[in-house]
């Protein structure tokens, strides 16, 4: 049996908690802490908490689309946070500052021309959207000549228009058109921020797909359809994608039956006036051109 101690995380009269595990759990628990950079105890309790709390399927969403519209970009939690609900995801970091990737526990920032680096634990977010991702249904799809038609084939698959659906797709991609949002200025909104994004294209390049697909009825909350990010292979660029082509990719959906939004308490969430429609907002802000 190996033992793991973690001290001074929790409070009261037994500060100090121990837990003895078989020799093959703490091997399995160190090649996660070596792969994700985790400390044992950290990996133990995201684990733990996953299963207890029954998110197999549950997609955990931080702030709204709406307040994304509306210019709503300081930080409501923390990329630390954010991986105690989720190893899969996207997002953008605080003051618009970048596009996020959460792959297999990972949060990668895109900057400025899609340059990627690890995005800190402290680091603040206002938005994201991030989910454990466990394949339920896997497919092969090959010549894909846009986002449409990605859609559309992915479509076939999906169980219903009423829930949400986590897409991983790994393949090899023969352009990808992206974005990355530069940081906004004081009292700039969405689509007057992303006027200043900065776009490019990469061909030829192995990578994956973080995406989710939205039902229309929560269009206030995220992006209606398909929202995807992608990030190359060899952690090389990335970004918010605007348009694509493919050789060949396999999709992995993952149903989400249990959706958990946490509305930020900061003060100008609190303040924002979010009424009114913002879709025709947001479709100009997400989906700037399509190659």
């Amino acid at each position: 049996m190996v033992t793991f101690e973690r001290v001074g995380a929790m409070t009261g009269r037994n500060p100090r908690r121990t837990l003895a595990l078989s020799e093959g759990v703490a091997e399995a628990l160190e090649a996660e802490s070596r792969r994700t950079g985790e400390d044992v105890p950290a990996v133990a309790e995201r684990l733990i908490l996953a299963g207890l709390e029954g998110r197999g399927h549950s997609l955990f969403q931080v702030s709204t689309t709406a307040a994304l519209v509306k210019g709503v970009f300081t930080g409501a939690t923390t990329v630390g946070e954010l991986k105690r609900h989720g190893d899969f995801g996207l997002g953008t970091f605080e003051g618009l500052d970048g596009e996020l990737m959460m792959l297999d526990g990972v949060c990668f920032r895109a900057s400025a021309g899609g340059t990627i680096s690890i995005a800190d634990d402290d680091r603040e977010v206002p938005f994201a959207v991030v989910t454990r991702f466990r394949e339920d249904t896997r497919i092969s799809l090959a010549g894909i000549s846009s986002l449409e038609v990605l859609g559309r084939r992915i479509d076939e698959w999906r169980p219903s228009e009423n829930i949400f659906i986590a897409v991983r797709g790994d393949g090899h991609f023969t352009t990808v058109a992206m974005r990355a949002a530069c940081r906004a200025l004081p009292g700039e909104d969405l689509v007057t921020a992303t006027r200043r994004q900065s776009e490019f294209t990469v061909s030829g390049v192995d990578g994956v797909l973080i995406g989710f697909w939205t039902p229309t009825y929560a269009s206030s909350i995220n992006v209606p359809g398909y929202h995807f990010h992608f990030l190359a292979e060899d952690r090389s660029v990335g970004g918010h994608v605007l348009g694509l082509s493919i050789r060949d990719v396999d999709v992995a959906l993952h149903v989400e039956s249990d959706v958990h939004v946490a509305l930020p308490s900061t003060s100008q969430f609190l303040a924002a006036d979010l009424r009114g429609d913002t879709v025709q907002a947001l479709d100009v802000a997400e989906s700037a051109r399509e190659d």
